[in-house]
């Protein structure tokens, strides 16, 4: 018959568990010998720095275990022994904790400051930024460009990323953070178009996008994104057309800046997206509008706004009649004339 075994009178149960030096000793060892190799092991904790003189980067694989993430931080020079680094893991109950990911180390940091950064996952951390309002070419090319990632990826729809910043580790696949962003899109707009306001004149999540892509080419100001938005909804339900520039700009240079204004000619060319020409939403987005513009457009300003021109301080005056309109368009025409005039002397 089996017996439990019986705890120490003096002592007490022995304790399980722990991340002290001496929770997991090996059995048959002496005393003496456990209290040397705490002796030694915390030692080398405290002190044992690699021969490292500057910053090291040192990339660890998923999956690796404690003699490989040893080995990774030896061969770097950022420990003198894979040996004692296993054993401090394994003393600590740290071998069980240590994250996989890019670390940067410092000169003379100890293997208890190094084994305590790789436990906590602190991660180098870098990012690509996709700004409200750039066009999917230009985030594919800002993620092309980022020297540590690897593989080919092709342009993604326009209006498919949801403009933020990404982060990102040395050796991901470019499709990879091309995925994430248009994962993150596609969960805003579902979360958003569920809670849509009631009778938009936007038939689907997509045409909310398209519309979201105008008003964040229209506007930078935040204040302004819900009434432009319902400014541009009101003439959809009249069947008026949107009258949008940057819509225009995308059918010519594919949203990229034209580094002047447009002319007469390029206002009345037909094209897909010259909303001066055709009636409603441009096919596409002309951009990747952001979380604010998506927001203005499924729960817009209660507005009877028509039209919009700007005011000169970076923002826009509005109208609900033809005539108010023209009376603030022809002083934005002035404004415009006596800059122009300013410059030429």
């Amino acid at each position: 018959m089996s017996r439990r075994p019986r705890s120490s009178k003096k002592g007490g149960p022995r304790r399980q568990g722990g991340s002290g030096l001496l929770d997991t000793v090996p059995r048959g060892l002496t005393p003496l010998l456990v209290i040397l190799m705490a002796i030694a092991v915390a030692a080398w904790l405290y002190i044992g720095a690699g021969p490292a003189r500057k910053s090291t980067d040192v990339v660890l694989p998923k999956g690796g275990g404690v003699r490989q993430i040893a080995g990774a931080l030896s061969d770097a020079g950022v420990i003198r022994s894979k040996t004692v680094f296993f054993i401090a893991a394994k003393l600590t109950g740290r071998a069980g904790r240590l994250k996989a990911g890019e670390y940067e180390f410092q000169p003379g940091e100890s293997i208890a400051q190094v084994l305590g950064d790789i436990a906590a996952g602190s991660v180098v951390r870098r990012f690509v930024v996709a700004p409200e309002g750039w066009t999917s070419a230009m985030v594919a090319d800002a993620v092309r460009a980022q020297p540590l990632l690897v593989g080919e990826i092709e342009t993604p729809p326009e209006g498919s990323i949801l403009p933020d910043g990404y982060q990102y580790q040395r050796g991901e696949q470019r499709g990879e953070v091309i995925a994430r962003m248009m994962a993150a899109r596609d969960k805003v707009l579902a979360e958003l178009w569920a809670g849509r306001a009631p009778d938009l004149p936007l038939k689907t999540p997509e045409e909310a996008v398209i519309l979201a892509s105008v008003v964040e080419k229209e506007t930078g100001l935040p204040a302004e994104r819900p009434r432009i938005a319902g400014l541009f909804e009101n003439r959809l339900r009249l069947g008026t057309r949107l009258e949008s520039d940057p819509t225009v700009i995308y059918g010519i240079s594919k949203g990229q800046p034209l580094g002047r204004g447009l002319t007469m000619k390029e206002l009345v060319t037909e094209t897909p997206y010259n909303t001066y020409r055709i009636v409603g939403l441009p096919p596409t987005p002309i951009a990747n509008p952001g979380r604010a513009a998506l927001e203005a457009v499924l729960n817009p300003a209660k507005t009877d706004d028509l039209y919009f021109v700007a005011d000169g301080s970076g923002g826009h005056v509005f109208a609900k009649t033809l005539a108010e309109h023209h009376v603030n368009a022809e002083k934005w025409h002035a404004l415009e004339r006596a800059r122009a005039a300013g410059v030429a002397k």
